[in-house]
């Protein structure tokens, strides 16, 4: 009886048609992600923001020191940080938008770094008592990072912080007595009106 032969030197197996399967459907899951848009911004959200600080603008008006005027201000950030995230978690489990893909992420990573060096300025600026340039640094660090964020999200988004950065330009030239009119005009009627073009035109 022969041997059976044995097998090539280095010859090897191919690999299974599973495999090949799973790594074509991970290349292309991943290039969609890659490619795709975060669409969990929420229009809605943005209005109710708008609403707030327009009491905000109203709160602060009144004011007598800079001091109390700029606490309010900041309430109100923090306000719209909680509806703004509250929003934009309800808008995207009500799509089915996962929160944390590569194109949520890359959307927060592009709004964060300028809000935080709007805070960090804020307190540069407070120290320096140069109040007044609060509102046009505010509103242009802002209108900054929407737009930065809103590159991977729908056209209106970004479109949303140039308006912001426009206003926040002319509010950096205009007259300190202008600040809180400017931040209501922007934080709040900008946001009003955008909020209201993205729930209309992108779901909510």
């Amino acid at each position: 009886m022969s041997a059976m032969p044995s097998p090539r030197p280095g010859r090897r197996e191919p690999p299974a048609l599973h495999d090949h399967a799973m790594d074509n459907l991970r290349f292309i899951r991943e290039t969609m992600e890659g490619a795709a848009y975060f669409t969990a911004v929420s229009g809605l959200g943005e209005v109710a923001v708008g609403v707030t600080a327009l009491a905000a603008a109203v709160v602060a008006a009144v004011q007598t020191r800079p001091d109390g005027w700029i606490v309010v201000w900041l309430l109100e950030a923090l306000v719209a940080f909680a509806v703004t995230g509250g929003a934009i978690l309800w808008k995207a489990r009500r799509a089915g938008v996962p929160l944390f893909s590569r194109p949520g992420r890359r959307f927060v990573l592009g709004l964060v770094p300028p809000l935080a060096a709007g805070g960090l300025l804020t307190l540069a600026l407070y120290r320096a008592g140069l109040t007044a340039a609060l509102p046009g640094t505010w509103l242009l660090l802002y209108g900054t990072g929407v737009v930065t964020g809103g590159a991977f999200s729908v056209r209106i988004v970004p479109v949303m912080g140039v308006s912001f950065m426009a206003l926040g330009a002319a509010a950096l030239a205009a007259p300190a007595a202008w600040g809180n009119a400017l931040l209501a005009a922007g934080f709040g009627g900008l946001h009003l009106l955008f909020g209201a073009l993205i729930a209309r035109g992108h779901g909510g």
